[in-house]
């Protein structure tokens, strides 16, 4: 059993939780990879082997990802094609996705004997027409002007205009990211075991616009009316934004791949929707 470490050490207390993790890992007979970049933090650990993440993930059982939610992205992004199971261990703030927090490493050993679930989430693609590259999504895929600037802009679908909008954006987000820059926007809460794509309108310039909830296989596309379209970004889980040139289409669609997240010690979706979204954050 291979176990990829996968850390954030600009969290607070990263670095001391994952030479922990990688403690119970190799106790409990798991393979231990981190990736060479981070030798000198784990350099006193004999059973620590190191590579690049982008290879060895591809054979481990399980991706560790310590830190916050962010670190869970960054780490989800890297693993699509991979057989891992995704395992977040929270040294952040919120950590929503995060199957264990810091103070619940013991429960590492249960990986060993399968005592945990695993739940799996679906994943968007973006892609802009005529452009370079499918990027890939857990949370969202953000499409808005510089600065807020305000822009207008279409949706359409296979079948025609779904409807034309002025707001600084929009967030098209997966059940997973239903929590995330969604609900922040005002967008409702939806089930992670739901299949569906969200649209949430950043502060629309209207009274009656609603977040709408299309299909999972429907394919989205969004087309800027204005004239100064270099001035709109898009980006994908929060990394850095994508220009976008004039006559540019960004298409929205269900990725055929999915992660799945390990799920243990009761962080269940529900159970961390009403300890750490219903509470003021400390």
């Amino acid at each position: 059993m291979k176990a990829a470490v996968f850390p954030n050490f600009q969290k607070q207390n990263a670095l001391e939780c994952a030479r922990a993790v990688c403690d119970i890992l190799h106790k409990n007979d798991i393979e231990v990879w981190v990736d060479r970049s981070y030798h000198d933090e784990f350099a006193d650990k004999s059973m620590v082997r190191f590579g690049l993440f982008d290879e060895f993930v591809r054979e481990a059982d399980f991706a560790l990802a310590i830190g916050g939610d962010g670190t869970i992205l960054k780490c989800a992004s890297h693993i699509p094609d991979s057989k891992a199971m995704l395992l977040g261990i929270n040294t952040g703030r919120l950590g929503f996705m995060s199957a264990l927090e810091s103070d619940q490493l013991d429960c590492l050993k249960r990986l060993k004997t399968g005592d945990y679930s695993v739940t799996e989430r679906m994943m968007l693609e973006c892609e802009i027409l005529g452009g370079n590259g499918v990027y890939t999504a857990l949370n969202d895929i953000t499409i808005s002007g510089m600065y807020s600037r305000i822009c207008d802009f279409s949706i359409y679908d296979e079948k025609g205009k779904i409807g034309a909008y002025r707001a600084d954006g929009a967030v098209f987000s997966t059940p997973t990211g239903s929590t995330a820059y969604s609900l922040s926007a005002g967008g409702p809460i939806i089930d992670p075991d739901m299949e569906c794509i969200e649209m949430t309108l950043i502060c629309p310039h209207s009274l009656f616009a609603r977040p709408m909830v299309f299909p999972a296989g429907k394919k989205i596309r969004f087309v800027a009316n204005d004239k100064n379209r270099q001035n709109i970004f898009v980006s994908v889980d929060g990394n850095d934004p994508l220009p976008l040139t004039e006559g540019d289409v960004v298409e929205i669609r269900r990725s055929a791949d999915k992660i799945r997240l390990v799920s243990m010690n009761d962080n269940s979706f529900y159970n961390s929707l009403n300890s750490k979204l219903m509470h003021p954050i400390k």
